[in-house]
């Protein structure tokens, strides 16, 4: 197949994933062709964020794709198709943001651009289509670009190849020379929800993981190869990962020893692709490890058994008569039983591990009580709030205006 044939497979593919548009421009940087709704409007953002200049400007000298983000948090991807060194098509991903962005952020950005594109109505227009912007996770977007340049030139690079292009830094800083706005308690309150699954050893942690990995890249570093920045940002993570499950109760020993072997995996690592896959195993790890050792060992098998389900479904119908066919007892027996060796009835210990989990939820997340109600198995948010009433005593309203 030809580029343009691979490009159409391309756009179906990426599809699957989520609505990414796909941009067509000439090599003078002219606007061909694109699957944006909003066509107009995200083509200026390209434009006054400075982000097409850059873009051109690295194209004269560089052939690998590039990254390019900008003040305002949104990012594009961008690979060129050459004949004799010459630019001829430059397909570009996006918009996309990597994480829910403060709004305060976006305005601030916004505020920065001038000139008779960047006009009022177009400002207005633009704040109007953001919530057309998918949020999508970097590694996922790198691999996106990869495989865009793949299509454009058959040639396979690496995510160490490809370029990550920030706004200049006179344009980053306001008039004070202030860094541009991170939500930082957002992202600490993500962290914090992470840590505390380590120190529980609570192996339903992926929704935690897969929130932190929306709101922050990691550590950031200024300076250096995208690789050594990957690295150091997994270096840390592992650190403050290993002291949370010796929080949670894992010995010094295997905890040093194993963060010692994770590190020294990070370290040897060739590319990000390899990083990757050494960080969501580390964390599954010492989540695993915490939960073996926190087992309280008066519990029978077959009530721990009952407790690790009930952890691992609770946005599902629980009932007793699920866990006797669970472990192999009657219903009588087993509810018998959990009584005697957790201190708690069945139902109880549901909706207790259920307020635990909205409490986590309503702390680190941005959800509305309505979706943490659905997804903890509550037919209304009323009956949600009055159940989290019951246990916490206060409305789930009250407990996340307290914590934040």
């Amino acid at each position: 197949m030809d580029a343009s044939q691979n490009l159409a497979l391309f756009q179906e593919l990426i599809r699957c994933g989520g609505e990414v548009s796909l941009w067509q421009y000439d090599g003078e940087g002219s606007l061909l062709s694109s699957t944006c709704a909003e066509e107009a409007i995200f083509d200026t953002a390209f434009s006054v964020s400075g982000c097409r200049a850059r873009m051109l400007a690295y194209a004269a000298v560089q052939d690998a794709p590039v990254m390019l983000s900008s003040e305002m948090g949104m990012v594009w991807g961008a690979a060129f198709e050459k004949e004799d060194g010459k630019l001829v098509r430059v397909c570009v991903l996006g918009p996309v943001f990597f994480s829910d962005t403060a709004m305060r952020q976006i305005r601030d950005g916004l505020s920065a651009y001038q000139g008779a594109e960047a006009s009022i109505a177009w400002k207005s227009r633009f704040m109007q289509s953001l919530p057309q912007v998918p949020v999508s996770q970097h590694i996922v977007f790198s691999r996106y670009i990869l495989m865009l340049h793949y299509c454009l030139t058959g040639h396979h690079l690496g995510s160490s190849d490809l370029c990550l292009l920030d706004p200049p830094k006179a344009n980053r800083t306001g008039e004070r020379g202030e860094t541009p706005y991170r939500d930082r308690h957002l992202i600490w309150n993500a962290e914090r929800a992470l840590l505390q699954m380590v120190r529980n050893g609570d192996l339903n942690y992926k929704s935690a993981l897969q929130n932190s990995a929306m709101i922050s890249n990691g550590v950031p570093l200024q300076g250096g190869a995208p690789l050594r920045q990957a690295k150091d940002s997994v270096i840390v993570f592992c650190s403050i990962v290993c002291r949370a499950a010796m929080e949670g109760g894992l010995s010094p020993e295997e905890a040093y020893s194993l963060g010692d072997a994770y590190i020294q995996g990070a370290e040897n690592a060739k590319s990000i692709d390899e990083l990757t896959s050494i960080a969501v195993p580390m964390y599954d790890d010492f989540v695993h490890r915490v939960h073996r050792c926190r087992k309280d060992p008066a519990r029978s098998e077959a009530v721990q058994r009952c407790c690790d389900y009930i952890e691992m479904n609770l946005g599902e119908k629980l009932r007793a008569a699920d866990l006797a066919d669970l472990v192999g007892y009657s219903e009588y027996y087993i509810t018998r039983k959990f009584k005697e060796e957790t201190g708690f009835f069945i139902n109880d210990y549901i909706k207790f591990a259920r307020m635990e989990r909205a409490k986590l939820l309503l702390q680190s997340t941005q959800m509305s009580i309505l979706e943490i109600a659905g997804q903890l198995g509550f037919a209304t948010r009323s009956y949600f709030s009055q159940a989290f009433r019951d246990v916490i005593g206060m409305t789930p309203t009250q407990f996340r205006e307290k914590e934040r």
